[in-house]
């Protein structure tokens, strides 16, 4: 017996050697001994009261709000990377020095104080670039010394001439609104990122510290530290083809045909289920096409043949396919989920991203859905109407105008309002403007997409998503263009509880990573016992006089009570429940 424990511990020692001696040529390969080193000798000079704070490291990755133009001139791409570099540089800059100083000694326990530090410091920095810019102008205005002669008015308009038959009184169609001008690009200061970085890299060590998943951290923040007994994930929205600007193809109104799982599927099944239909996707990519079939009218009156589907993978992870009528990406998946056993408005949904900012044509103040096809703002309305008709399935339009159009955006809501999501995305402020002014009804909309960057701290989106709810919208947690391989935006998605999380395709490796990430915390939900339920899709629509009459009780902070209806994706009334007017 003696011998055979002196086998086995030998055995063990031999095995603990070979495991030290594997550990120490991966600590040198990754120069991870020179590093810790450093960090213990700067630690040793500056001798902090709290040793092991100093020492806590945590990285993070914020994206920033730059637009990914996938056909951009060289000299434009240029710029873009020039103001980048210098946006990246600025905010390591503030890291390093201000903002380390301001937050010295604060807990990273304290999340709401840290953010409140740097809302301060941001605002100075605000400052600072305004006094800079208004001295800049001072001295551009004294060193002219003949003024400018004034420029001359625009001539008026011709008067519209009156068509040939047209009835005396009835207002001409063709006589159109000229369209209001784009609204200036909302400034963002250079350096903005480092206050979204830093804030969440305070929740990710506040988190590692309690040994917490980033997720829960978020979730007691939102909960004011109350723990929540269940957590829900977020419903996908994934994109499977792009049919926007970008695409070869005639079609321009789709940016993003995007797929929505039933919200009684896990996000698993979820995954599982549109992988296939991408999977599909592809092979009729790839097949040469059929014979032309016979010529019929489109949806937008165009011609529709059979014509060959042909794509590319885009920045989005999901395939730019060329189509040539509004009809052919929707029949293409249609086709797919029939083939499937998959039933369009039971087992999955549709949403459209329309990205309406991108398709007006200011030379002639109207919407180029199509290529060399224009329709102006109201008959836009009627297109939308059009379309979810034949095709109820559709449940969010994603910016179907610019945001100037604010008329077509309270037409668009009061008609499909009560049976389809009308979301903001590009279309709405930024999270800041948002909270300042406390409104997020303009434009008129039910559900907004919000994101994490530039100077958006963890307290501004608890305050947003809870904005969100108050007012009966949804939420939509979204990734930028220009994404990162960092997946911290789906714990954020998790512990805000949004509605929907919008990651783009199921391609490419920086949102592959995040689909993992909330597959592990799904699992990671089921094995607590603490993954919560999501309901049917429900549309939460007021007409104008029960949100008039919501808004004057607010005013006179009354307590009567008001009944909103409710209704249901099939367009039901499914109840009428008394809700307060708060």
């Amino acid at each position: 017996m003696g011998e055979e424990g002196g086998g086995r511990s030998c055995g063990t020692t031999r095995e603990l050697q070979k495991l030290k001696q594997q550990a120490m040529e991966y600590y040198r390969e990754n120069d991870v001994p020179r590093r810790l080193e450093e960090l213990l000798n700067s630690t040793f000079y500056l001798q902090p009261a709290d040793v092991y704070g100093h020492l806590s490291i945590c990285s993070v990755v914020i994206s920033t709000h730059f637009e990914v133009h996938e056909n951009a001139l060289p000299e434009l791409a240029e710029v873009e990377e020039a103001e980048r570099t210098s946006a990246v540089s600025t905010a390591v800059q503030w890291v390093n020095s201000s903002i380390t100083h301001e937050l010295q000694g604060i807990a990273p326990f304290d999340q709401a104080e840290v953010d409140h530090l740097l809302r301060k410091f941001f605002a100075s920095k605000v400052q600072e670039d305004k006094d800079r810019k208004e001295l800049e102008k001072s001295l551009e205005y004294s060193t002219v010394l003949i003024p400018l002669p004034p420029v001359p008015p625009p001539p008026p308009p011709p008067p519209p001439t009156k068509k040939k038959g047209q009835k005396p009184g009835r207002k001409d169609t063709a006589t159109e609104k000229p369209i209001a001008p784009a609204e200036p690009v909302e400034p963002v200061l250079s350096g903005s990122m480092a206050i979204g970085a830093v804030s969440l890299a305070v929740a990710k060590t506040c988190g590692m510290l309690l040994n917490n998943p980033l997720y829960l951290n978020i979730a007691l923040l939102k909960h004011n530290q109350e723990q929540p007994t269940m957590l829900s994930m977020p419903l996908l929205m994934v994109s499977l083809v792009s049919c926007g600007k970008s695409s070869s193809g005639k079609l321009n109104l789709m940016k993003e045909v995007i797929c929505i799982p039933h919200p009684e599927l896990t996000t698993k099944q979820g995954i599982e289920m549109l992988m296939e239909i991408q999977k599909h996707i592809n092979k009729i990519i790839e097949m040469p096409s059929p014979p032309k079939a016979e010529t019929k009218k489109g949806h937008d009156g165009s011609k529709r043949g059979q014509q060959q589907i042909t794509g590319k993978m885009s920045h989005l992870g999901c395939l730019t396919i060329s189509c040539d009528t509004i009809e052919q990406p929707l029949v293409l998946i249609q086709g797919i989920c029939a083939n499937l056993g998959l039933e369009l408005g039971t087992n999955l949904h549709l949403a459209i991203n329309c990205a309406g900012h991108e398709l007006m044509d200011y030379s002639k103040g109207k919407y180029e859905v199509m290529m060399g096809t224009y329709k102006n703002a109201v008959e836009m309305v009627d297109l939308y109407v059009d379309l979810i008709n034949k095709y109820p399935s559709i449940i969010a339009l994603i910016d179907p105008f610019r945001k100037e159009d604010f008329e077509q955006w309270d037409s668009i809501y009061h008609t499909l309002g009560s049976r389809c999501y009308i979301i903001a995305g590009t279309a709405s402020k930024s999270i800041s403007k948002l909270l300042e002014q406390g409104n997020i009804g303009i434009p008129k909309s039910n559900g907004l997409i919000i994101k994490h960057t530039n100077q958006t701290t963890m307290s501004d989106l608890v305050e947003i998503t809870n904005l969100i709810d108050s007012k009966k919208h949804i939420a939509v947690f979204g990734s930028t263009e220009g994404e990162s391989s960092d997946d911290s935006l789906v714990d954020l998605a998790v512990g805000l509880g949004v509605r929907f999380i919008k990651l783009g395709g199921l391609s490419r490796g920086e949102r592959v990573t995040k689909y993992n990430r909330l597959l592990t915390i799904e699992e990671e939900l089921v094995q607590n016992g603490t993954l919560g339920f999501n309901e049917e899709h429900t549309f939460f629509y007021f007409n104008e006089e029960a949100e008039m009459a919501v808004e004057a009780l607010e005013a006179a902070a009354a307590g009567e009570l008001l009944e909103p209806t409710f209704l249901t994706q099939s367009g039901e009334e499914s109840a009428k429940t008394r809700a307060s007017s708060g």
